[in-house]
């Protein structure tokens, strides 16, 4: 028994003792692992602690690129070296003047776009960041215990001597230049800090550096390029630049459609109603950052892909040639008579297809009298508007066919009209005859619109005695202007831009010989556009389309070269029908067609052999000139080709043009050669297409 109880105490330490062992081996490996977390991975597993939530930012694309009817480039995208600033979240201004200070030694910044920008803020801020303990000396701990923190760092701003604000070497100034780009960033946005003329030196020494230099980048913008450079430009428009970027005044429309502060976008033109389809998708990188804004991690969550193309009706070598014969006889109508043509300062012409509404040209030219050039201004088309003169006679003889007031075939004598004790109204000749409603076209009598409005003011005897008071309704206006605007006069045409002039609207009053003159197009004022529209109409048999920039939309092509798939197309709008008897108008499409061939057109287009149709116009206008009116005229022309099937209508008008009349008949020769152009190239075009069919 007693043995047995000396080997069970000699057992017990044993025990004990491998237990404490085990329990020393274990605490040793603790040890070291929790060595190994804190020594070789604390700082990772620290920053895994730290992480914040992940932001997501958005790079530019290029825009998409646009084309003309033939899919020939008119709107590309040049690449440019650009470098970048991304800040992370709580970076300072120290942080950015030390960005600065390196980015200064790879790149220049000394042009004077960027040194001219300097202000008087930047120099002082720099002075104070590069020595703040002796800027803040200057200010006393009573004067700093009042005021608040803003007005403490201004008033430690303004009492920095102005010797140190002058004394800067150039290398300072680069850096200064560079930090007040840098100071526009916002958090996780990528700002430009220089596009213009990066050479590829500095581009690849930024890039080498990358890892000193954080938040900045090296990459790729963009800028737009004109491969027709001027030809079209004012009516292509323009995006904004980086400095601009979104309109301050569109900001909230843009910023809930997913745009940064900094992004370009269409400012003008084309570019900006079709904005939404150039701009493409941008590409959207996930950063995860630490609780100090540093960036430990990021992932492309979204691929950015570049904006769809435009395909336009226009066909650019057709335009180049419309603008060419527009500058031309502009040119030539001023020499002809230059001191009665002084006020002659432009020239407008539009081109489209009546029957979809495609427009083939727009063409303005503008004569500087500054600087004696021409210069394309193409947006005219649909800004200006100008008394059209006898062009409208068509809707005039319309409405008063369809409102009863004058029948098929009736006769007016042209004879001179005089309403109580006002000025004598008449034609431009004494020799007109009794003209019916076709012949009143060919021969582009005034009385005969006279007449008609005067009828449907509720005037109806005739002859109108000479001297005589008018009755007259003023609904009459209404009903009048009800007519003008089913064929696109005094309205809006539709068209896809972001503005278009309606033209002056004149008011209604209670005379009588107001309606005359509008009957006769010497009262409200109409666009070019406005007057393409209307002539289509009538060579449209009444159907009024809506004219249109856009052919088609195709998806970026595979290559930079060539052009996508089809996104969408633009289809043909009929906006309205004229609500007429269609033997009405086939009345004016024929007294159209004997302006042409015998008429007051006769002499430029009866020998053409795609026989046109046309109405001519002269109407009168005035101009100020050392505060008086100066007389001067309106020459218009409207027409269409072929008559009997049209496929081209066009609209001419050259304001201001003096006593051109006698010297050089601007309109006829402008639209006569607008035809002509077309009709070549499109033989031109025919026989290319029959000779690759044989070959």
């Amino acid at each position: 028994m007693g043995k047995k109880k000396r080997r069970k105490k000699g057992q017990l330490p044993f025990r004990i003792n491998i237990l404490f062992f085990v329990v020393f081996l274990m605490f040793s490996m603790l040890i070291m692992q929790l060595g190994v977390v804190q020594i070789l991975n604390g700082e990772a597993f620290q920053e895994e602690i730290d992480r914040t939530i992940q932001d997501t930012t958005k790079i530019p694309v290029p825009r998409g690129k646009i084309y003309d009817s033939n899919h020939n480039v008119v709107v590309d995208n040049k690449p440019l070296y650009s470098i970048t600033y991304t800040p992370a979240k709580g970076t300072q201004a120290e942080d950015r003047l030390k960005v600065a200070e390196k980015l200064a030694t790879f790149i220049s910044m000394d042009s004077e776009e960027y040194l001219d920008g300097i202000t008087e803020r930047n120099r002082q801020e720099y002075v104070y960041l590069k020595d703040t303990e002796d800027a803040e000396a200057r200010v006393s701990d009573k004067e700093a215990e009042e005021l608040s923190n803003s007005d403490y760092y201004n008033t430690v701003l303004e009492r920095i001597p102005e010797n140190q604000l002058n004394d800067f070497s150039k290398q300072q100034l680069e850096v200064i230049a560079i930090k007040k780009e840098l100071d526009k960033a916002y958090s996780l946005t990528p700002q430009i800090v220089k596009n213009e003329n990066v050479t590829a030196e500095e581009y690849a020494k930024v890039a080498e550096h990358l890892d000193v230099l954080p938040g900045i980048n090296a990459t790729t913008d963009w800028d737009r390029e004109y491969p027709y450079k001027d030809t079209f430009k004012s009516l292509l428009g323009s995006i904004t630049s980086q400095e601009q970027g979104i309109p301050a005044d569109s900001e909230d429309y843009y910023m809930t459609r997913g745009y940064s502060r900094n992004d370009r976008v269409g400012r003008s033109g084309l570019e900006e109603y079709y904005e939404e389809v150039l701009r493409g998708r941008k590409e959207q990188i996930q950063y995860t950052t630490t609780k100090s804004g540093r960036v430990i991690d990021s992932e492309t969550v979204v691929e950015g892909k570049r904006g769809k193309d435009l395909v336009l009706t226009v066909d650019m070598e057709f335009q180049e040639k419309v603008d060419q014969i527009v500058r031309e006889e502009l040119k030539a109508a001023k020499s002809k008579h230059p001191y009665a043509n002084r006020f002659m300062e432009d020239a407008i012409a539009v081109v489209m297809n009546p029957k979809t509404g495609e427009i083939l040209a727009a063409s303005g030219q503008a004569y500087d009298k500054k600087d004696k050039e021409y210069t394309n201004a193409e947006h005219r088309t649909l800004y200006n508007a100008n008394l059209p003169g006898s062009t409208v006679k068509g809707a005039t003889v319309l409405a008063g066919l369809d409102s009863g007031v004058i029948s098929p075939g009736q006769r007016f004598k042209d004879s001179p009209i005089k309403i109580g004790t006002g000025e004598e109204k008449s034609s431009y000749s004494n020799s007109l005859g009794s003209p019916n409603d076709i012949e009143a076209l060919e021969k582009s009598s005034n009385v005969y619109m006279f007449y008609i409005a005067l009828k449907m003011g509720g005037e109806h005897r005739y002859p109108f005695p000479n001297g005589s008071k008018a009755s007259f309704d003023t609904a009459a206006w209404q009903q009048m202007r009800n007519y003008f605007q089913q064929f696109g006069l005094g309205v809006k045409t539709g068209i896809d831009y972001p503005y278009e002039s309606v033209g002056y609207i004149g008011e209604s009053g209670n005379s009588p010989g107001l309606l005359m003159d509008f009957a006769i197009g010497q009262y409200d004022s109409f666009t070019a556009m406005q007057m393409a529209q209307y002539v289509s109409t009538i060579a449209n048999d009444g159907y009024r389309v809506r004219p249109h920039f856009l052919k088609e939309i195709r998806e970026p092509g595979k290559s930079d070269e060539q052009l996508g798939s089809v996104y969408r197309s633009v289809d043909t709008e009929v906006l309205n029908k004229i609500e007429m008897d269609e033997s009405f108008i086939k009345r004016v499409q024929q007294g159209f067609r004997q302006v042409a061939t015998n008429g007051t057109a006769s002499k430029y287009l009866a020998d053409k052999d795609y026989m046109p149709a046309a109405k001519t116009g002269t109407a009168e206008s005035s101009v100020v000139e050392n505060g008086e009116l100066v007389y001067t005229e309106n020459l218009s022309l409207v027409g269409y080709a072929p008559y009997d099937d049209p496929e081209v209508a066009f609209a001419v008008i050259a304001p201001n043009t003096g006593i051109v009349t006698e010297q050089h008949q601007i309109q006829h020769m402008i639209g006569s050669r607008i035809l002509d152009a077309y009709f070549d190239m499109k033989d031109g075009n025919d026989e290319e297409s029959d000779q690759e069919e044989n070959e």
